[in-house]
């Protein structure tokens, strides 16, 4: 989908007597999926985009059908919310609907080599379906919805993991690589290693596409060549991809692993904390640069650690 721009609002205010309770989860039915977040009692927003008016005004029209009011307000700002606060609120109700199908998603994989065939493809296309309809809903490109994609990817089955090259680290100096703003454990892990192993002269810029800036190597972005393939991590794509036989470092991409895909595989517990300091510094509203730099003093210390066991 396309990041939305707004630069105003709609605000949908409306009431509905009381005894009208079918009609009100009606309503919340449809603002629910449609996107919409609410902000006070009854007072429901979406950007000002002409898809998102058009279904404001016919829920306008039914709530009068019921019996209630409503109204439908455009408004440059909204007292006490700034825009980033707004996209917050968004990507925060985004955030808590791709959890859910995250872990759907997990326990299809889980399941996957046991189930019919039959069986397996027809859960897996009403995954895909959800997923589609909160990408809808996504206005701006939450980044939960590139780490959800890529899993759903790993979900499609080992067809899409093929044989992974051996890469010479020489043709990959000097460059700029590109990944997604905000970098949590996976990201921030596999752009210490590109720093400390493979490119040590690496320049790292932020974009939510991969084609955003020319000539950059995007890496952990859906369906960059340095990303989730297979069962591994992007982290432990780079590992493999440049042959990287270091133990300590090996150690660390079996905690980037679970930490990044949750699923337990190495029992290694020790990347969670990090993970979740990382999403403390983003929340703090840290530029990417920044969380990158404190995440890269994380790694380089977790590493001295393991270099000396």
């Amino acid at each position: 989908m396309q990041t939305v721009k707004a630069t105003s609002w709609l605000l949908l205010l409306f009431s509905l007597p009381t005894n009208r309770n079918t009609e009100r989860v009606a309503v919340w039915r449809r603002l629910k999926k449609m996107g919409a977040v609410q902000i006070k009692t009854s007072t429901y927003l979406l950007p000002d985009e002409p898809a998102q008016y058009e279904q404001f005004q016919w829920l306008a029209q039914q709530i009068r059908d019921y019996g209630g009011d409503s109204t439908l307000v455009r408004a440059q700002e909204i007292e006490g919310l700034t825009r980033e606060k707004v996209v917050a609120m968004f990507n925060d109700a985004r955030a808590k609907d791709y959890v859910d199908l995250r872990k759907a998603l997990q326990s299809f994989i889980a399941r996957r080599k046991k189930m019919d065939a039959e069986l397996a493809t027809a859960e897996l296309e009403r995954l895909t379906r959800q997923f589609r309809e909160i990408r809808a809903v996504d206005f701006f490109d939450s980044a939960r919805g590139h780490d959800v994609a890529m899993l759903l990817r790993r979900a499609e089955g080992p067809k899409r993991a093929g044989q992974l090259q051996i890469l010479d680290a020489k043709q990959y100096q000097a460059k700029t690589w590109l990944t997604r703003p905000r970098p949590e454990i996976d990201r921030v892990g596999s752009a210490w290693l590109i720093s400390k192993i493979i490119d040590r002269k690496s320049k790292f810029v932020f974009a939510s596409s991969a084609d955003a800036v020319a000539n950059a190597i995007p890496f952990d972005m859906l369906d960059a060549e340095f990303s989730h393939h297979g069962n591994n991590c992007t982290l432990e794509t780079l590992i493999k991809r440049f042959a990287i036989t270091d133990k300590a470092i090996a150690k660390i991409g079996e905690m980037v692993h679970d930490a990044d895909l949750d699923d337990a595989k190495f029992q290694r517990v020790e990347a969670i904390g990090i993970d979740r300091v990382l999403k403390g510094w983003a929340k703090e509203g840290l530029p990417d640069e920044e969380i990158l730099r404190r995440g890269f003093e994380c790694f380089d210390a977790l590493y001295a650690f393991l270099q000396k066991r």
